[in-house]
């Protein structure tokens, strides 16, 4: 089993938090953000040692972690925080891997070559930079990098806009999604494709369910075109009818396994033994390193597409 969407912060990613005296920082394990309320972190999602148990008792061949995006860390300016997780993530046991981040919102294209090279698994790119074609644009010369070095990028949730006096759940469930959703749209729009016709790319959160809105699109003069495969969603946050009805969208072979541990665990999704080892195993490990999505394997039931 390949999970391509965790979180897991390195002992010196903790220590460098807990030096910051503005946000984000962490007091104790209670972590202020800029634009969120206050969060209690359990200090057992962030045990390296259990965090191991966990996945080797679930037969994990690789658990890719990435840095967590709505903190806003990738534009604060304090490279001694980012190179606290590059530092840290590098070194974590297996089966874990990281995604790399880059400075925002003028990316180091050197480092982020380095990063590459020191074993990176591609890049990890926030939602909320790229909500419009422009945004897209902006972070060309990145998508080149990745593209040229055959490594894919992944679209995570950013920093979400301070929204008052609402429930806990709420940037996650509304701003989160509206994010995803833009961005998915947005890569359309500026002709990703077309662009990066061999970029492998990956919306976590299932793109905030925008697949299923191509109906609309549809309806409003658009058009989603053929099946992409590069283009790839991951399952974390939602279950069986959420990824069932982007599966019929995109077709199975676009869906991977990812469950944003320690906040969620895996999902049983009931689409049949084939299509979870193949949104598990393979689909994963093609997003990844690339490869035939139908070499060496038996073909699974396909959704609608």
């Amino acid at each position: 089993m390949i999970d391509i969407h965790q979180h897991l912060w390195p002992a010196e990613f903790i220590d460098r938090l807990r030096a910051r005296t503005e946000p984000p920082y962490l007091d104790g394990w209670t972590l202020h953000t800029a634009t969120e309320t206050p969060y209690e972190v359990d200090p057992a999602a962030h045990d390296v040692d259990a965090r191991v148990a966990i996945e080797r008792e679930l037969g994990t061949d690789l658990a890719a972690v990435l840095l967590s995006s709505p903190l806003g860390i990738e534009s604060l300016g304090d490279d001694a925080l980012l190179d606290a997780w590059h530092t840290g993530a590098a070194l974590l046991p297996e089966p874990f891997r990281a995604w790399a981040s880059v400075r925002l919102p003028e990316p180091d294209l050197d480092e982020a070559k380095t990063l590459l090279d020191k074993g990176f698994l591609g890049f990890q790119l926030p939602a909320h930079v790229l909500t419009t074609p422009a945004g897209w644009s902006t972070y060309g010369s990145l998508l080149e990098i990745a593209e040229g070095w055959d490594r894919p990028v992944l679209v995570h949730p950013g920093i979400a806009e301070p929204a008052g006096d609402v429930p806990g759940w709420w940037a996650p469930v509304v701003d989160y999604s509206q994010q995803l959703q833009a961005a998915w749209w947005a890569w359309h729009a500026y002709g990703g494709r077309r662009e990066f016709p061999r970029l492998r790319i990956c919306f976590a959160a299932a793109a905030g369910l925008a697949p299923v809105h191509h109906e609309r699109l549809t309806a409003r003069g658009g058009r989603l075109g053929t099946i992409d495969t590069n283009l790839y969603v991951d399952t974390s946050s939602y279950g069986p009818q959420g990824i069932d009805a982007v599966a019929r969208v995109l077709g199975i072979d676009q869906v991977v396994h990812g469950t944003d541990r320690p906040y969620a665990g895996i999902t049983e999704l009931r689409q049949g033994a084939a299509a979870t080892a193949v949104i598990r195993h393979d689909n994963p490990n093609r997003l990844l390193f690339g490869g035939d999505p139908s070499a060496g394997r038996p073909s699974p039931e396909r959704g609608v597409q």
